[in-house]
């Protein structure tokens, strides 16, 4: 499947920024889940690029005059393989799986956590991954606006509302829980004809000596329609776009993501 993705963010200022500072982690890499036919990265500096700790591509854009507006726009296309029962064929990865046995601010669990994380007898195939994702899904409705980027697995669980970031943070949750080493996976879905945005959020589960990629929005493996940007433990480390400044009082986000599917070429 042929994915064309068109990604812009832009950033509006009450009055003149005097300092900011950007990282983007918006550049896919080639693995068994999809190859990058092309991809470009457009702003209004020069972008510095070298690979965080969990070998993403990482963008950092710095500004030091005075602006009102940023503008980020990303294009390309990317070319996905459908995954037998979402496993990738691409190892461990540089951090040992330890480190994603441990959880994190925003993935500690709590009894409610604990007691959804064996709802499932055995996390050893990826039918029970599924199974699990249905059930957090069943108890975790999408619902945007409820939930922020500083929420927790277990606030989103109380809640009973979220969007794909909380439910990857509870499936990482539950599978930590269950000693799994868990990742959180930030990246693009082609939606169809489902009400879900298409920047998204899954997870990758060690099973079986291998990465099993998990949807939970979708109750589904994450390969196809699925463009993979950046791994990390959770979204603190993984997230698209980070930065900070100095001035500019209110601020006025906007983005507008679109992925299109079609068949290979």
């Amino acid at each position: 499947m042929l994915l064309t993705i068109r990604h812009h963010t832009s950033y509006r200022y009450a009055v003149p920024v005097q300092y900011s500072i950007q990282q983007l982690r918006l550049t896919p890499a080639n693995g068994s889940a999809q190859m990058v036919r092309r991809w470009n990265i457009d702003t209004v500096g020069k972008l510095d690029v070298t690979r965080d700790a969990y070998a993403n591509t990482l963008h950092t854009l710095v500004l030091t005059k005075p602006h009102m507006e940023i503008h980020l726009s990303v294009t390309g296309q990317v070319e996905t393989t459908l995954l037998d029962d979402g496993r990738l064929n691409d190892g461990p990865g540089r951090i040992p799986l330890q480190h994603y046995t441990c959880a994190t601010a925003l993935t500690e669990p709590d009894a409610m956590i604990r007691e959804l994380a064996n709802s499932v007898p055995k996390l050893d195939s990826p039918s029970a991954l599924i199974a699990l994702a249905e059930n957090i899904e069943a108890r975790v409705q999408f619902k945007t606006g409820v939930t922020e980027v500083k929420s927790t697995a277990a606030q989103a669980l109380e809640l009973g509302n979220g969007v794909c970031q909380d439910h990857a943070h509870i499936m990482l949750a539950c599978c930590r829980a269950r000693g799994l080493p868990a990742r959180y996976v930030s990246g693009y879905i082609d939606p169809g004809d489902v009400p879900h945005a298409a920047s998204h959020a899954w997870v990758d589960v060690w099973i079986d000596d291998g990465w099993v990629s998990v949807d939970v929005t979708h109750t589904a493996f994450a390969s196809g329609r699925y463009c993979r940007l950046a791994v990390a433990r959770d979204y603190e480390a993984a997230a698209p776009v980070r930065g900070s400044r100095v001035g500019g009082k209110e601020e006025r986000m906007s983005v507008d993501v679109s992925v299109q599917a079609a068949a290979d070429q």
